[in-house]
């Protein structure tokens, strides 16, 4: 039953998928990437309301349809204000911690289609002038953003074509070593989207097809909360591939496929999640099981939002995630060989 991945398919697609701005409400850009990219492998693909794509592979069976799904929106900010000297007080999209973007470059995305480039620094950035430089709070309205172009004041800014709610994107400084890990921020939830990729390509290429019907869930609001909280009604079961979390009392690696049985939603189905450790011990995948108290996923969207559905959990194993993420190549492998264990079964 085992399928051949393409390795460097899967890697390409994510480093461009790593690249690609995309912080939750600004997805349009990537979006038409996977659009493409579904194209080319033929695979047909529908919309819902707010831009998530809804990809199809049929099945042997079609009596019973599982959903797949994964997300391309990323941590990001928006403009909150322009300050009177020049530079950006920002907004955060998604939740992560100020220290994790401190230095950080980004880009400044108008809604005239401008792009600038920028800096996200602590207002008090300097230790050679502010004493307290070392200590003074990382919290948003301590933070500013540093506008690559002249500018020295408000209306210098807004001449730029820069306005209030146009959106912020973190540089992913995607890197891809020679041991195969990936570095990068935003592997949180890309390396997955590769992973469901590497599936697709796997079927066109080798012409197999899961049981039942498939529909893979390219969500565009995760971070947010309510990526999936609209799911087609014929899904009858569905799995969230997100990352795995990595830490104290945690037993996921950076090599592994997390197998997630209770996160902040609560248990995930007892009966899925036993298949996916069964698959994974007899296809001898490298797995983890682990309970992350403080984190919820498309599925726990798709519950909330009174889908009748079973659910589970599963993911790359991703280090320092909502900040410079690593994973390695191995655990997005380990992540499509076991999707595709579990749709064949």
């Amino acid at each position: 039953m085992s399928s051949q991945l393409n390795e460097k398919y899967m890697l390409q697609l994510l480093e461009e998928l790593l690249n690609t701005p995309s912080p939750s409400g600004y997805t349009h850009h990537i979006m038409e990437r996977i659009q493409s990219e579904a194209d080319k492998l033929g695979v047909p693909v529908s919309w819902n309301a707010k831009g998530g794509a809804i990809l199809e592979l049929a099945g042997e069976d079609d009596s019973r349809t599982l959903a797949l799904s994964a997300h391309v929106d990323t941590l990001g900010a928006m403009v909150r204000s322009i300050t009177p000297h020049g530079t950006l007080k920002l907004t955060s999209v998604g939740g992560f911690t100020m220290h994790s973007i401190e230095n950080e470059y980004c880009k400044i995305h108008t809604r005239s289609g401008q792009t600038y480039t920028g800096t996200i620094l602590s207002l008090h950035p300097s230790v050679h002038v502010y004493p307290d430089a070392r200590t003074f709070e990382r919290k948003e309205n301590h933070m500013e953003v540093r506008i690559d172009e002249l500018v020295e004041n408000k209306d210098d800014v807004q001449k730029l074509g820069i306005a209030v709610g146009d959106f912020i994107s973190f540089d992913a400084r995607a890197v891809v070593t020679s041991s195969g890990y990936i570095k990068s921020r935003h592997l949180d939830d890309k390396a997955s989207v590769a992973a469901l990729f590497g599936l697709l390509e796997s079927a066109k290429r080798d012409g197999w097809k899961p049981h039942y019907n498939v529909k893979l869930l390219i969500s565009n609001y995760e971070e947010v909360g309510h990526g999936t909280s609209y799911i087609p009604a014929d899904i009858d079961e569905m799995i969230a591939v997100d990352m795995g979390a990595m830490g104290d009392d945690l037993s996921c690696k950076e090599t592994d496929v997390s197998i997630c049985a209770k996160d902040s939603s609560g248990p995930y189905d007892y009966h899925m999640t036993s298949k996916l450790i069964e698959l994974a011990q007899a296809e001898n995948i490298a797995y983890a099981v682990d309970i992350y108290p403080q984190y919820g996923s498309d599925a726990s969207a798709a519950l909330r939002g009174g889908s009748n559905i079973r659910a589970a959990l599963i993911g790359p194993g991703v280090h320092a995630s909502h900040s410079m993420e690593r994973t390695h190549k191995q655990a997005v492998v380990n992540t499509a060989k076991l999707l595709i264990a579990y749709i064949r079964a």
